[in-house]
């Protein structure tokens, strides 16, 4: 099933910036079968919804192996019966 999803992923207890904790989850996400556009306050994301659950996960994995020890993750996930969801069907 296709799905669009926006996601947000916020470490705490990792100091002040948390950029090099998004730059890793950017880094993450583009390594999947995902079309992904960043913006100021989170990555839109069009795929596979297993593909994205997957992804989101495997953020949370490696983020924690890498030393963040608190993650949370904001993730608004869209689908449809009607059409195929994209990330170009959303824009203004």
């Amino acid at each position: 099933m296709k799905a669009t999803a926006e996601l947000q992923v916020i470490p705490l207890g990792t100091g002040v910036s948390a950029r090099r904790w998004v730059e890793r989850a950017v880094e993450l996400l583009r390594e999947q079968d995902l079309t992904i556009e960043t913006h100021a306050a989170g990555t839109d994301i069009e795929g596979d919804l297993d593909v994205i659950l997957a992804a989101v996960k495997q953020v949370h994995e490696v983020l924690h192996a890498e030393g963040a020890v608190r993650l949370i993750s904001v993730v608004k996930l869209e689908t449809r019966t009607d059409k195929e969801p994209t990330l170009a069907g959303k824009r203004l």
